[in-house]
């Protein structure tokens, strides 16, 4: 009986001792490590650019845009990370006001995402060797399009690009992809050449 008595004093005394409160794990999101991005010199089909292209590409398809002759898209797809950087290509020929109106259509693009972003940092750029001119806005917080950017010669080539993950937007989630696809991304500002 003593035994008895004593294993129950020694349980009650165990359990009454915890009583620390139950915290769930907050939700987290998986660490993806990305292979190290390879890269080739790429001509796209009817678009007079060339740049370096990151091997992760999948798929690329181009078109001409109706209604034009100097316009033209590309689609590259990144498969493996639900992504699509889509490339406009649009022929100026020396007419200024066509430069004009790229312009504010590509700056318009980006700040209908202010309705989402938490900010968007804009870093200018320019190679006057190449003849590259150029922004390239990262878009922080959950909107449609993560990085945006348009780079021009100011005389004959203008070129925008944006990014598009296939999922809902969750800037928390998808922003290690985006940071990911942001080098790929300045990568092909800095290599472009004008054909």
């Amino acid at each position: 009986m003593k035994i008895k008595f004593s294993f129950f004093c020694v349980l009650l005394l165990v359990l009454s001792s915890c009583d620390d409160d139950y915290v769930p794990k907050p939700k987290a999101f998986l660490r993806l490590d990305y292979p190290k991005a390879t890269y080739k010199k790429t001509k796209l089909p009817k678009m007079p650019v060339a740049f370096e292209m990151s091997s992760l590409v999948n798929n690329v398809t181009t078109k001409t845009i109706s209604g034009s002759t100097e316009s033209y898209g590309a689609n590259l797809e990144y498969k493996p990370l639900k992504a699509t950087l889509f490339l406009t290509y649009k022929g100026i020929h020396k007419d200024k006001t066509k430069l004009k109106d790229f312009l504010i259509d590509a700056q318009k693009l980006t700040l209908e995402h202010t309705k989402k972003a938490d900010e968007i940092p804009v870093y200018p750029y320019e190679n006057k060797e190449r003849r590259v001119y150029g922004k390239l806005s990262e878009v922080k917080g959950d909107a449609a399009s993560l990085v945006q950017f348009y780079v021009t010669d100011s005389v004959n080539h203008f070129l925008t690009g944006s990014l598009y993950f296939n999922v809902k937007p969750n800037y928390d989630s998808i922003l290690p992809a985006a940071d990911y696809l942001q080098k790929d991304i300045q990568r092909i500002i800095e290599t472009l050449e004008w054909q």
